[in-house]
């Protein structure tokens, strides 16, 4: 009977609104009602575990015809005021606000929330690894046509044990996936332009908007009015414009700090920014323009010492080589137009990603390395630069046309600054993949900057032989030695095309690649044959060759892109699972930390980065751990979900690696060359725990 009687006092007091707190079990707290809302907090966990910080929310529901408000309510109202005090084992609770909804009434304007809403808070425990008591008094403002003050006093036992996923773990990363962040692939604001009381966005959807709306958050505050809109570009971009609704004299929002929420239905942006007077403003997360054409200079010139443009490394020395002895207005010309390949084939390749982007398509730093028909392509290329190299072949150029290149010609060393940019399209060396990301973002006068700048870089050796053109003249003269080298150096673009096929294997499957690989050694036999024959046969060596040169982009065509393609998995080693993005935060809200690799057959830099960091020492070990998810993203093949996480981070090329965990649920982004003391301390940061401490 007392056990009855308890049971029903608590009902009652349930239902008053108030009284002592309910604490229920599975994480999921008891449903409080004030008035017109309800709420109660939910745990993603059903323990604490060892987590440093625990997924929590605060859900309300509201009656129809109600609403409640944002962090900054606008023309009138105040944001939820949360009171933790009475929580044991509780150091702190972080709110976070999904992002809010416009309601214009008689002439103003507020943002908020109607019929529910799940707040994402992140405690964290004085104590880990202990019971915690949640205890909240939450203060909130509701409206309909009258506004009334609720207080609801609510309460949550998280006990001590495994932290596994509860009912609520859906529910709490769906809401944290609707609190606005950083720059993304979706959304972008693009300038921001302060013309006295009034406010002028310009921004761009990838998609093309729907309906979007902006909220200016200032310190002091300001009150504006809802954005007037222009849209353009097939509804993709669109231009609004806000003005304050009560400006004091004078007020100019020129220079004025200011956070601006972006919204588009689901889809949301953050971006912390300064207004400009001019014609564009800087908006967070980056450098100007200016400072990333250093940055993409850096890259462009590291990209020289690359795994990747190695292979190239034989045709620049065979042109040093051969400038060994000529005067130096020779040397000069010849590397200048290698230099001159490189740079327009960087242009070239900004007009591409111009074009696919404005038509809507995905764009990517190495992405052609994805279309079996470009690796065909490469690998016939590379046989022929080998079978030149051994002298089976020879292009002399017409008479007229060698003359007026310039003697021996300048086609050639063209011709080799824009192979060199081939090879180089599948690494990405520090620095470029941050100048990439920043100039795909934006528009084609960014992109074309961007990439001419990554060409200088890359072209600087080129430009240094030609502005001090002596250098030549240090290295051996011209000799019988060079035939020997030019044998070796075949073969070493030969080893080129045989990685080439291995990236074919994975797109056309191996019976297909092994016979483009046969088709390539009958490619080099018969112009043997044809060099060494003599009458009819002589010719007919080459006519052979060009034959099966162009039989070979048939066999794409005729087995298919990914019949009997590879597996997604580069290697079957089973910590590794595939990427699936959407249990990323399920794993988290568990307490497991989430390694995400994304790579490709056809990127160097991640092979090298699997060999010599993720495969092997106590970051291998670190891997194994059950704690620990390792997920591999395999981009070898296009994959809209792979490129649209890319963008969302604002990543247009691989390597990428991130990790997530309860010390890091937004994702700690690595560098392109990971190192195993990089790759450790993100991983202990994510855990949440001291770096150098196993996960």
């Amino acid at each position: 009977m007392k056990r009855h009687a308890f049971a029903l006092l608590l009902c009652l007091a349930a239902l008053a609104g108030g009284g002592a707190p309910v604490f229920a079990q599975d994480a999921v707290g008891a449903w409080t009602k004030a008035g017109p809302v309800e709420a109660r907090l939910v745990s993603a966990v059903r323990g604490t575990g060892d987590l440093a910080a625990l997924p929590l929310g605060l859900e309300l529901r509201l009656e129809s015809g109600w609403k409640t408000y944002w962090r900054s309510p606008g023309d009138a109202g105040f944001a939820p005021r949360l009171d933790w005090s009475r929580s044991g084992n509780l150091t702190e609770a972080t709110l976070s606000y999904p992002a809010p909804h416009r309601f214009s009434v008689l002439g103003f304007e507020t943002a908020g929330y109607d019929t529910a809403v799940l707040f994402p808070i992140r405690g964290k425990p004085a104590t880990p690894g202990k019971p915690v008591d949640l205890a909240l008094t939450a203060e909130l403002l509701v409206c309909s046509e009258i506004c009334v003050p609720q207080t609801l006093e609510l309460a949550l036992a998280l006990p001590a044990g495994p932290a596994e996923p509860s009912d609520a773990a859906n529910e709490v990363a769906r809401a944290q996936a609707l609190v606005p962040k950083g720059p993304n692939g979706l959304l972008r604001v693009d300038s921001v332009q302060g013309k006295g009381a009034a406010l002028e966005v310009e921004a761009t959807a990838a998609d093309g908007f729907v309906s979007p709306d902006l909220f200016v958050e200032t310190d002091p505050p300001l009150t504006f009015s809802a954005p007037k809109t222009v849209f353009s570009d097939n509804d993709r971009h669109v231009r609004l414009t806000l003005t304050v609704t009560d400006p004091q004299q004078g007020l100019d929002l020129a220079g004025r700090a200011m956070t601006l929420t972006l919204v588009d239905g689901d889809k949301a942006v953050e971006a912390p920014t300064t207004a400009s007077a001019g014609a564009a403003a800087s908006v967070p997360g980056g450098v100007g323009l200016l400072g990333m054409l250093g940055v993409a200079l850096l890259g462009g010139l590291i990209l020289n010492l690359m795994p990747c443009v190695l292979p190239v490394l034989s045709l620049k020395l065979m042109s040093v080589v051969k400038h060994g002895g000529q005067a130096p207005a020779a040397v000069r010309a010849g590397f200048l137009a290698s230099a001159a390949g490189i740079l327009t084939s960087f242009l070239l390749m900004a007009s591409v990603l111009v074009g696919v982007k404005a038509a809507g398509g995905a764009v990517g730093w190495g992405i052609q390395f994805q279309q079996p028909l470009f690796l065909v392509f490469m690998v016939v290329l590379v046989t022929l630069f080998s079978a030149n190299l051994w002298g089976l072949f020879e292009v002399p150029l017409p008479r007229a046309l060698a003359d007026r290149l310039g003697g021996d010609g300048l086609a050639g060393p063209f011709a080799t600054g824009m192979f060199a940019t081939l090879l180089a399209t599948p690494c990405s060396a520090p620095f470029l993949g941050t100048a990439v990301g920043f100039a795909l973002s934006k528009g084609p006068v960014e992109i074309y900057a961007i990439f001419a700048t990554l060409g200088v870089g890359l072209a600087l050796p080129y430009l240094a032989v030609a502005a001090w053109p002596r250098v030549a003249g240090w290295l051996p003269r011209p000799g019988r030695w060079m035939a020997t080298l030019k044998i070796v150096l075949g073969f070493a673009m030969m080893l080129t095309a045989l990685w080439l096929l291995s990236v074919l294997t994975a797109q056309i499957g191996e019976v297909a690649a092994a016979t483009v690989g046969l088709m390539m050694a009958a490619l080099v036999l018969a112009l043997w044959v044809g060099r060494s024959a003599r009458g009819t046969a002589r010719t007919a060596g080459p006519a052979l060759a060009g034959v099966l040169a162009v039989a070979a982009f048939a066999m794409p065509a005729a087995v298919g892109p990914s019949a009997g393609a590879a597996p997604v998995l580069a290697e079957s080693k089973a910590r590794w699972v595939p990427f699936a993005e959407a249990t990323i935060r399920e794993h988290v809200a568990a307490g497991r930390t989430v390694f995400v690799d994304v790579t490709a057959d056809w990127c160097i830099t991640c092979q090298a980065n699997k060999k010599l960091v993720l495969n092997r020492g106590e970051v291998a070990q670190r891997m194994d751990d059950p704690t620990v998810v390792a997920m591999r993203a395999d981009w070898t093949r296009p994959d809209a979900a792979i490129a649209k996480f890319l963008s969302d981070h604002g990543r247009y090329g691989i390597p990428f690696n991130i990790v997530y965990g309860p010390g890091a649920p937004d994702g700690l982004a690595l560098p392109e060359l990971l190192s195993e003391g990089a790759v450790l301390e993100a991983l202990s940061k994510a855990a949440g725990k001291p770096a150098g401490k196993g996960v």
